[in-house]
């Protein structure tokens, strides 16, 4: 099984990823973890896409589309994936297409802006283990305190929500057309992502197993 996941920052794709994954057994190839580490790296490559990212921009359609060819070509890609935060253009969509690889569905989870403001401003990550927490949802027992090393707990650059707003605003002029595009091909499902987790969980299961 060949998955697409599409939603705007913060909509739930990676949580939904992770369980799918789990499901399907299958990997979760995540645009996100993958500029992570590359930024984590230090070098020119990771310095350049860490200045993009925190000015709430999206990085250039040639860098991604060579991170994930070289992803997908791995062996644990073999039997399927999931891909979390890629594509995000229509350009990459159709790299996607001329690479050959053939996706099953493409699952879209709606969520308002202002629900995802509040969702990504309330996020906090450990500034030495990068444990993630959530003011609200998920909090740290000891404040502003890492509980699994006492690190201290920081807002990411781009989860602050003048940047957050800026990331919705280039996700509906750019990425948001691949609705259309891949709906033009009967690919494209729809799903509320205001709902419990499992919830969701449930609705995508029934839809991809029509």
């Amino acid at each position: 099984m060949k998955l697409i996941l599409l939603g705007a920052p913060g909509a739930g794709k990676g949580t939904q990823a992770e369980i799918l994954c789990e499901k399907y057994n299958i990997t979760t190839v995540s645009t996100g973890a993958i500029i992570r580490e590359s930024i984590n790296s230090g070098t020119d490559l990771g310095n350049k896409v860490k200045a993009i990212i925190e000015k709430g921009q999206l990085v250039s359609d040639d860098i991604v589309i060579e991170i994930i060819k070289e992803r997908l070509s791995k062996d644990d890609c073999k039997n399927g994936f999931i891909l979390d935060g890629f594509p995000r253009t229509i350009a990459q969509a159709k790299a996607l297409d001329t690479l050959g690889v053939e996706i099953d569905s493409v699952v879209s989870i709606e969520v308002e802006d202002e629900s995802i403001i509040e969702r990504l401003s309330g996020r906090r990550e450990c500034s030495s283990c990068r444990a993630t927490y959530h003011v609200v949802n998920n909090p740290s027992a000891k404040g502003d305190i890492c509980d699994k090393c006492g690190a201290k707990l920081i807002m990411r650059k781009d989860d602050e929500p003048e940047t957050i707003a800026n990331r919705l605003k280039v996700y509906h002029a750019e990425t948001e057309v691949l609705k259309n595009f891949y709906d033009a091909k009967g690919l494209l499902k729809k799903f509320d992502g205001t709902q419990d987790i499992s919830k969701i969980t449930e609705d995508i299961v029934k839809a991809l197993e029509k």
